[in-house]
């Protein structure tokens, strides 16, 4: 049940990055692309970077639990990454030319990795007892 737990927070992650996409659209007359405006550029980024990564690591967290993997390790990539996804988004909205923001957002996408390669590896390692 934990992946379903994270699988809504996400969700609800979700839900409020995409529905900035087309409010910024209905706000400019922009039907297609960003149209050269940087909001609008910053919101399409900022739904697609989550849209890249937390999909499938949800998806692995599921098959992690589903095989019986510890309820401490699901727990601490699905609020390592929530944190992580919500820092990315923030400090992609903010001025590139900040250096805390540009601090932030390497350590988002760089824990944001690690929490992919953790959840991969221990698929992994619960699935080879499969194998033999």
């Amino acid at each position: 049940m934990l992946a379903l737990l994270y699988g809504g927070l996400f969700g609800l992650v979700m839900a409020v990055l995409s529905i900035r996409v087309p409010m910024r659209r209905f706000a400019t007359g922009i039907a297609w692309g960003d149209g050269g405006d940087p909001e609008l550029a910053t919101r399409i980024r900022v739904f697609g970077n989550f849209i890249e990564y937390v999909p499938f690591i949800l998806l692995l967290m599921l098959m992690i639990e589903m095989a019986g993997g510890a309820a401490w390790f699901l727990h601490a990539a699905g609020l390592i990454l929530l944190a992580m996804r919500l820092l990315h988004a923030v400090s992609l909205r903010a001025s590139g030319a900040v250096r805390a923001h540009r601090i932030g957002r390497g350590v988002a996408a760089a824990m944001t990795w690690l929490v992919l390669l953790a959840c991969a590896v221990y698929a992994v390692a619960l699935g080879l007892p499969v194998i033999g």
